[in-house]
Parts: structure tokens; sequence; C-alpha cells
């Protein structure tokens, strides 16, 4: 697995770098063995550190663990525990999906884009005007999988994303799941 350390202002040690490496290589071994890349970040914040952890686990599965602490250290060790958890709640959910997969139709290839906002002055002029295109911050690359709801469900929170776009297993039509301001998950079915 490919692990990557960085900071955000914030000078790293050596040590520290080893201990992220070590820790985080034992969680994934030993819940789930074929992780392809790790972006750990740490950065200042109000209460001493904040860590961030995104995790590749092959295939569209992305883990995400983020956490404060006093030092970098209790910091990465609460994150590492948050991700460590979610793999331990979805292990079985993400063995028989993978295990599934292999019946299943290729996922389609998308591009996710993600637009700046305009300040609330700007929005106000632009009414009256004709409206200009906003800046694209950021393009990338990702698959639309066919999946059942739950699974959809289970990738979103491991993720930690807003919402997740899927091809229905039983109906083939694109459906979104995302989450409510409420907490909850919404689910989005046009073939319904």
């Amino acid at each position: 697995m490919q692990i990557t350390v960085s900071g955000k202002q914030v000078e790293l040690s050596d040590a520290l770098r080893e201990r992220v490496s070590h820790d985080l290589t034992g969680v994934t071994g030993k819940y789930f063995e074929h992780a392809q890349d790790a972006r750990i970040t740490f950065a200042k914040s109000r209460l001493g550190f904040h860590c961030d952890i995104n995790l590749h686990a092959g295939r569209g599965l992305t883990l995400r663990g983020e956490a404060e602490g006093a030092d970098a250290y209790a910091a990465f060790g609460k994150a590492v525990e948050h991700v460590g958890k979610r793999l331990r709640r979805y292990r079985r959910r993400v063995n028989d999906h993978h295990r599934d997969m292999a019946h299943r139709a290729r996922p389609d290839a998308a591009r996710q884009i993600v637009l700046q906002a305009e300040p609330e002055e700007e929005r106000e002029a632009h009414e009256t005007e004709t409206a200009l295109a906003p800046a694209v911050i950021a393009e990338t690359k990702m698959e639309i999988s066919h999946l059942s709801v739950s699974e959809a469900v289970m990738r979103l929170e491991l993720a930690d994303q807003p919402a997740m776009m899927f091809r229905d297993v039983k109906s083939g039509v694109l459906n979104v799941v995302y989450r409510r301001a409420d907490g909850n998950i919404g689910w989005i079915d046009p073939g319904a």
C-alpha cells in the first residue's frame, strides 16, 4: 500500500511518519487486505491538530476518517480508530459485495466537477444580468457502479460523502443516495 503523509503548514517528524505507516498498515491489513493507497494530512486546528485520512481500498471503495487532538499523535490515533471502526462494522458487507461484483456489469464512467460558489453580493448582481458560468475548481473521473441501495448507502457512509450516484442492480436505472440535513439518508429513485 502506498501511504502519503503530508502537513498543511506543519512540520512532520520521521517518527510520526513511521507510526502512521505502521498503524495504518496494521488496521488495513487486519480488516482489508488489498488497500491500494492512503493520503494522511495533518493541519493545525483550534484544539491542536487535525488529522484527515483518505484510504482508497480498491474498486471504487473509499474510506475517510478525521479527528482532532491535542497533538498529532492523538489526532491520528482517533482518526485511524475511526477508519478501523468503519472497516470492522462493514467488513462482512464489503466481503459480500466483492464476491457479488464478479457477476455484475462493469461500472459506467462519469465526471465529477466541483464549481466555485458565488458570494451573495455577486449572486444578487447577476440576477438582473445574464448569469456567468462559475469557475471550475476540480474535475475528477469516477465510476458509477451497479449496486443495491444498501450497498450504495454503505459506500456513502464509508467514504463520508454527501451524495453518491449509482445504477440500481435490479432496474438498471440511475439512482442517488444522499445525506440529508437532519442526518438521515435520502434516496432518489426515478424508476419508481
